[in-house]
Formats: C-alpha cells, structure tokens, sequence
C-alpha cells in the first residue's frame, strides 16, 4: 500500500491511495471513489479489502483542488467538507477519474481490459460518471447523491452494468430520486441492477458511521464481488 500523484488534465495534481496483492500479474483494477470525508482509515481499509480479492486499487482525494493532501473530516464535522463539496464539478470528477484509469492502465500488473469502479455516498456520483467517460467493466454506487436529477442526461452514455446500493431508512436520498434514477437507465436502455437495503441508513458499509448496519454491510459486500466478478469474466 502506498501514495502516489495523479497529474490531472486541468493542470492540478491529486495524491491517491493504492493498494494491491503483491505479486499478481493481470489483475483486475478498481477506481475507488471516497465518502464527503476523505481518503480516511475506512476508505483505505475497503481499498484492503478489495486488494485481498485481487484487484489493485486506486483511491484518488477528490478534493485536491480546494483542501491540503491528506484532507480528512471527522463523520460528525460536515461543515469542513461543504465547502469542498461544493466545489466538486462534474469535469472536476471526470477528469480525476481519467487520471485513475490512466494509472491503472499504465500499471504492469494490471489488466487494462478490466476496469471497474465503485463509490460510496459522494463517491457513488463519481462512480455514476466515471461509468459515463470511461470504458469500465462495471460500476457500483452506494447511496450516491446528487445523481438526480442534475445527471440523468448522463444514463444513456453509461458504457457497463451499474449496481446501485439504498438504504430503506436513508433520509438523505428521497425514493423519488432513486426512482429517477431507475427510470433514466430504463429509458436508456442500460443494463443495471438496483437494491434497496431496507433495514440500511446513509451510509450504512461505513463501520465507522453510527448508521453502519453489519447485515446490510455484510450482504452488500457480497453483492457486489459477485456482480464485479461476473462482469469481469
């Protein structure tokens, strides 16, 4: 596990986590997109967990643009992340999401053929639009806002299968707008695959979030190296 730099098309530059199994070759790579909160000790763990199923992952701080290398924010401190937040554009994230893919293509033990990426909470946006400009294998996105309604224009260019994650009892993202979004992949003719945990809040993988829920966690962690191993072939 180390840090690396992005050197990202706008001219900025993003450090990011990797992780991986050493010694593999042809592996699966996996664009991990953060929490609000940072690049933190949960976001590196699961990048753990998922370098223990055989992908080498990168984890990309998504707010290098406005906060120092290294920003993290407690899960009880919103109001040091609205601002970043708030300056995260679309081209923004597209842009930082090309820079990933290009590190993992570029990477020798890396299949550049199977890429996927996953996301949670604002992370699950970005992995929505990473699936838009990228040519990924699968995409995963748990409880993403802000999906709808502003990207919805963007269904019909997603390029693989996409899993969404809810939460039953999530008070952030509304049913309409998960129905919106369920609606504009129907529309557009892309294949997903959309679960509703109904005993799970916002946030409901993260172990260190109050709302963390072990059977939704635990069942949504299966879902989803089944459905990435399956698109991976």
């Amino acid at each position: 596990m180390s840090d690396v730099t992005l050197r990202i098309s706008d001219g900025s530059s993003a450090r990011a986590f990797v992780a991986r199994a050493e010694g593999r070759r042809g592996a699966p790579g996996l664009i991990l997109f953060q929490e609000a909160f940072g690049v933190n000790a949960h976001i590196r763990d699961v990048a753990g967990r998922f370098a223990g199923e055989g992908f080498v992952v990168i984890a990309p701080e998504m707010f290098h643009r406005t906060a120092d290398p290294g920003f993290e924010a407690g899960y009880d401190d919103f109001d040091s992340v609205r601002p970043h937040m708030s300056a995260l554009t679309p081209d923004g994230i597209e842009a930082d999401a090309r820079a990933a893919h290009e590190f993992l293509t570029g990477d020798a033990g890396v299949d550049p053929a199977r890429i996927v990426a996953i996301g949670y909470c604002m992370g699950g946006r970005c992995a929505f639009l990473a699936n838009a400009v990228l040519p990924l294998r699968a995409a995963v996105s748990y409880y993403g806002g802000g999906i709808a309604p502003a990207l919805l224009g963007r269904a019909k260019h997603l390029h693989a299968p996409h899993l969404f994650f809810w939460g039953g009892r999530d008070t952030h993202i509304t049913p309409e707008h998960r129905a919106a979004i369920v609606d504009a992949l129907r529309t557009a003719k892309r294949p997903y695959v959309n679960v509703e945990m109904s005993e799970g809040g916002h946030g409901f993988f993260c172990d260190q979030r109050p709302s963390y829920h072990a059977d939704s966690a635990a069942e949504s962690w299966a879902l989803t190296l089944e459905f990435l191993r399956r698109n991976l072939g």
